[in-house]
C-alpha cells in the first residue's frame, strides 16, 4: 500500500511540475519599442534569468505608437511613449498605474530625471525613464568642410535654418526629423518665441522656418538617416543625440572615412524623455512589471546605454557606463548646458491638428 501511494505521490508531483514549467514556458511579453533601441542580448538575457519569453516589435515615430494606443487593443504590454505623447496619453487613459511593490530596482533611479519626467507624469504613476537625450544637429565632419570651407563652426541652429545655408547642404543631402512636436519646438525657440507654444501664429512662424528650407532637404525621416549619416549619403541632419552617436560607431566600423560629429546649438534644443509604461489593456500584466524592473538593474541599462548611445534615468548606471558614453557630452551635457535645454507641454486636439496640417505642408511642399 505504502509503495503504492508513493508511486501514485510522485506520478501526481511529476504531473504537477511539468504543469508548472509548461506555465512558465507559456509566460511571454510584448514590447513595443524605438527601433535600433536596445542590445538584443538584453532580451535573451532577461528570457534566460525569468523564462519571460520577449515579443518584440519596433516603431519609429510616436504618432504610430498612439494611433495603436488610442485605438486600443494593441496587444502590447511594455511600449515606449516621449514625454508629451506619454502626458496626453496619461489623460485618455490608455495606461495602468504601476505596481510599484514590484518594481524595487525603482530605488536605482537618478531623481533629477524623475522630476523632470514628473511634468508629464505627476507623481511618476505611470512611467518609469528608459533613456533621455537632446535633439541637435549631426553633420559629417569631412563633406562640411567641403562645402563651406575648413573654418565652418558648427555651433548654432544658423547652420541649417538659414536658407542660404540649407541651399548648400542640399549638395551633399540634409535631412530633417520626422518629428513635428519637437522641430517645431526647436523652430519657436530658434525665432525667439516659447518653444512651448501651442498658439496657432506661433506654429506658423516655425513652419515658415521649415518651409523656407524645404526647397533644400533630401529626406523627411527618423529612422534610416542613422544608415544614411553613417554611409555618407547625406551629410546633416536634425537627429537625436544617440542616433548621431550610432550613426558615428557604425561609420567607424565600416572604416567608410565618414567622420560624424553632435552639437547642441547654442540656442538651446529640447530634452526628451522615453519612457516605459503598460497600457491599460495588457494581458501580461506581471511580466511587464518584471521586465521593466528587469530593465532598471543598474548593470542591465548600463549595457542598454552603451549599445544605444543614450543617457538613461538610471543613476547608480553612472558607474558602470563605458567611459566613452557617460564621458561624451553629446549624451551626458554638462550642467550648463542642461541649463539650456527645455522640455514641452502636450498639445491639446486643436493645437495638435494645426501641427499636423503644418508639419503635412512642410514635407509635401505645399
Amino acid at each position: 500500500m505504502t509503495s503504492a501511494l508513493l508511486r501514485i505521490t510522485a506520478v501526481a508531483l511529476t504531473a504537477l511540475l511539468a504543469g508548472v514549467s509548461a506555465q512558465a514556458a507559456d509566460r511571454e511579453v510584448h514590447v513595443y519599442n524605438w527601433s535600433d533601441y536596445i542590445d538584443p542580448q538584453i532580451l535573451e538575457d532577461f528570457t534566460k534569468e525569468t523564462g519571460i519569453k520577449v515579443v518584440y516589435d519596433v516603431f519609429d515615430n510616436n504618432d504610430l505608437l498612439e494611433t495603436k494606443l488610442l485605438a486600443g487593443g494593441s496587444g502590447y504590454d511594455v511600449v515606449v511613449p516621449t514625454g508629451p505623447f506619454l502626458a496626453r496619453q496619461i489623460q485618455a487613459g490608455v495606461f495602468q498605474k504601476l505596481d510599484k511593490s514590484k518594481l524595487p530596482n525603482l530605488a536605482n533611479m537618478w531623481p533629477q530625471v524623475m522630476d523632470r519626467l514628473a511634468k508629464y507624469d505627476p507623481g511618476n504613476q505611470y512611467a518609469v525613464n528608459y533613456m533621455w537625450g537632446t535633439t541637435g544637429i549631426g553633420y559629417n565632419v569631412k563633406k562640411i568642410k567641403q562645402v563651406f570651407g575648413d573654418d565652418v563652426k558648427v555651433d548654432s541652429w544658423d547652420f541649417i535654418f538659414k536658407p542660404e545655408n540649407a541651399k548648400k547642404l542640399k549638395q551633399c543631402g540634409l535631412n530633417i526629423l520626422d518629428a513635428s512636436d519637437e522641430t517645431f519646438a526647436i523652430a519657436m525657440n530658434y525665432i525667439g518665441k516659447d518653444p512651448d507654444s501651442k498658439k496657432t501664429p506661433d506654429l506658423e512662424a516655425g513652419g515658415k522656418v521649415y518651409s523656407a528650407i524645404r526647397p533644400f532637404a533630401k529626406t523627411f525621416n527618423s529612422a534610416s538617416y542613422i544608415n544614411d549619416l553613417a554611409n555618407g549619403d547625406i551629410c546633416a541632419t536634425i537627429g537625436w543625440s544617440g542616433d548621431i552617436v550610432q550613426a558615428k560607431h557604425r561609420a567607424e566600423e565600416a572604416k567608410n572615412g565618414v567622420e560624424i560629429a553632435y552639437v547642441i546649438p547654442k540656442e538651446g534644443t529640447y530634452m526628451w524623455f522615453d519612457n516605459f509604461a503598460i497600457p491599460a489593456d495588457a494581458k501580461h500584466v506581471e511580466e511587464a512589471h518584471a521586465f521593466i524592473n528587469y530593465m532598471m538593474k543598474p548593470e542591465v541599462i548600463a549595457k542598454a546605454s552603451d549599445f544605444v548611445a543614450y543617457a538613461n534615468g538610471n543613476l547608480a548606471s553612472q558607474k558602470l557606463i563605458s567611459p566613452d558614453v557617460f564621458n561624451n557630452p553629446s549624451v551626458y551635457p554638462d550642467e550648463a548646458t542642461l541649463q539650456r535645454l527645455f522640455t514641452i507641454s502636450p498639445y491639446d486636439p486643436k493645437s495638435q491638428r494645426v501641427l499636423n496640417r503644418l508639419w503635412t505642408q512642410v514635407k509635401t511642399g505645399k
